[in-house]
């Protein structure tokens, strides 16, 4: 490797994370910033005052010893040095109080900044890159053990001032106490030789967890599923105690070991070289030192001040303990959520200089896929390839097709999660990739097939739907009573603010068909709240056949005027639909009424016929 790109190398690794640590120091805020400024260039100080005081008192204790009415000249310095020491221990008090409220302060505003990252752009194919995950992993690992945080990460590059103050002083107090700046430029170069020795080592040390997020985050994984309650039914039903305890050691032990080797090869190796050459150097000072107070060149008391700051420089070669871990992991988590904000930035489809504002009833008129091709990332596969389709606004439409058809990447399309790679999606005749993604959201409601269950109220779950406009308690009860759910939480002593979590205090759990009711509902208020579109992603799949049939002979009259796109496997469902679009390697293969599409006797009669004979056979 040449000379230039090992400093590049090295200003990339070495120096840029610091200048990023630089621009989140302000998050702290500048008064408590010079604050703390303050007291780390006093903690600087401070050391050297002190060995100058003691070195005074030094100086005259052969005056004093000889005349014995003088030990009142020794009152002076010591009450200055014992001064000078318990200021000391304030301002490390201070310090910690000081550094302290930085990270706090720092580390609210990366969180924010963290949620905001994860929450930003319209798409989500950021969010679903195992680089992606492996960068909010690093970040969100630190900040979940509270320990070495970009916040820490401000604090202790602020509590460098008062290591590298105090060094300089010492070296200055060394170059004037001994007359030779040529020893104190020596003890710098071996301090600042065996600091680089230190650092790096941790900066290349550190590395290694980058290499392992993926085993990482396993871990944490199968950590947190033995010992979570979620899977806790599972893990006695199937035994699966020692299976767990052999992956998670295999796991554990993987990352543990890649941990040893990297610090083996970073600190022990190098340790062979750097010794030598600190010893050298130290020696050599403390040589010139020594050859002039016997050659009596320099003074008792100078020369113990200058021997006395010589050996406190060279010990700020050490491993600081208030700021080297705490910068690396810290900026090491600034660094991880900086890439995780240029690959959403990266996933973010260049929007027209003057959006299209979102019209109240869009669409209502047309809602078409146009030629739209689609595939995941950097996979080779197409998904959709040449899809044209419309939806007919205010009718439904079903969905149906073989497992990998593309019938709920369609959706993730509609709902502009992921951009198409080729093609558009036009609602009246706009392209939905130039309206605002909040804005066009609103107007779709969708009830996705792995919908989330949040431990909250009732209510919250519901209201959910369309969360920006108020609450409508009266319209939160109405949907439940049409999602089939109101009578259950009237029974309860909270209603509808039940918290839906056996963990909380006075929480119930619900069934999975319950469960499936809540998420009915929520698009149901979504509805009611404004949205154009439905979109139900087998939404009844947690319901028996008598429940799913009854649900949807409700589901045309609670829907009218809406546009409905249905997406199932049970083709007694779909039959109900106005218009029925069978899907396959990504492109519309039939289309049509279910009686047109029967007669037909193509794709869609053959699936529906073993579909039946199946049911009608149990």
């Amino acid at each position: 490797m040449s000379v230039a790109s090992s400093f590049s190398e090295w200003r990339r690794a070495a120096v840029q994370p610091r200048l990023l640590i630089l621009r989140t120091v302000p998050h702290a805020g500048w008064p408590l910033i010079v604050a703390l400024i303050g007291i780390n260039t006093a903690l600087g100080l401070l050391p050297a005052a002190f060995i100058l005081t003691m070195s005074t008192l030094v100086g005259r204790l052969p005056s004093s010893t000889a005349e014995r009415h003088s030990y009142v000249e020794l009152i002076w310095p010591l009450s200055a040095a014992a001064a000078l020491f318990v200021t000391q221990q304030c301002f490390v008090a201070l310090q910690g109080l000081f550094g302290e409220h930085v990270r706090r302060r720092v580390d609210g505003r990366i969180r924010d900044e963290t949620i905001r990252t994860a929450l930003r752009g319209a798409s989500m194919a950021p969010m679903e890159e195992t680089e992606t995950l492996n960068a909010l992993n690093e970040v969100t690992r630190l900040f979940d053990a509270s320990v070495n945080t970009p916040g820490k990460a401000c604090a202790g590059l602020l509590a460098l001032l008062a290591r590298y103050v105090r060094l300089i002083a010492l070296l200055v107090l060394v170059a004037t106490a001994t007359r030779s700046v040529l020893a104190a430029l020596v003890l710098g170069t071996a301090t600042m030789y065996l600091r680089y020795a230190h650092r790096g080592g941790l900066r290349k040390y550190s590395s290694v967890y980058r290499q392992i997020a993926g085993l990482s985050r396993r871990t944490r994984y199968l950590r947190e599923l033995a010992s979570g309650g979620e899977a806790a039914k599972e893990m006695r039903i199937f035994g699966l105690l020692d299976w767990l305890k052999e992956h998670f050691a295999r796991s554990h032990w993987a990352a543990r070991g890649a941990v040893a080797a990297r610090r083996r090869e970073v600190y022990y190796r190098p340790y062979l070289v750097c010794a030598p050459i600190v010893l050298i150097l130290g020696s050599t000072a403390f040589a010139w030192m020594a050859r002039d107070a016997v050659a009596e060149r320099v003074p008792l008391m100078e020369f113990t001040l200058g021997f006395q700051a010589a050996v406190a420089a060279l010990l700020l070669g050490e491993f600081y303990a208030e700021s080297d871990v705490q910068t690396q992991y810290g900026m090491q988590a600034l660094l991880a959520l900086d890439e995780v904000k240029r690959r959403v930035e990266r996933a973010e489809t260049p929007r027209p200089r003057a959006s299209t504002p979102v019209p109240d009833q869009l669409p209502a008129r047309s809602l078409r896929f146009e030629d739209v091709a689609f595939q995941y990332g950097d996979s080779q596969r197409s998904i959709l390839e040449g899809l044209n389709l419309e939806l007919a606004v205010g009718r439904c439409t079903a969905i149906v097709g073989a497992n990998g058809a593309g019938k709920t990447t369609l959706v993730k399309l509609l709902t502009r999660l992921y951009a198409p790679t080729r093609g558009r999606v036009l609602a009246d005749g706009i392209d939905i990739a130039h309206l605002d993604a909040a804005a066009w959201r609103r107007q779709v409601s969708v009830i996705f097939q792995d919908f989330v269950r949040y431990e909250l109220s009732v209510a919250d779950n519901v209201a959910f739907g369309a969360a920006h406009v108020p609450r409508d308690g009266a319209l939160i009860e109405e949907v439940l009573q049409q999602a089939g759910l109101l009578d259950v939480f009237r029974r309860m002593p909270r209603g509808i603010d039940t918290i839906l979590s056996r963990a909380e205090s006075g929480g119930t759990e619900l069934s999975g068909g319950q469960w499936q009711r809540i998420a009915i509902a929520r698009a149901l208020y979504a509805l009611r709240g404004g949205a154009r579109i439905l979109v139900l992603d087998e939404p009844t799949s947690a319901l028996d056949v008598r429940a799913e049939l009854a649900f949807f002979d409700r589901f045309v009259a609670m829907t009218r005027g809406a546009t409905s796109l249905l997406i199932s496997h049970r083709f007694s469902t779909v039959r109900r639909a106005d218009h029925v679009v069978v899907l396959d390697g990504g492109r519309v293969v039939e289309q049509g009424g279910h009686a047109e599409l029967m007669a037909a006797r193509g794709r869609y009669a053959r699936l529906f016929r073993l579909q039946a004979e199946r049911f009608t056979e149990s």
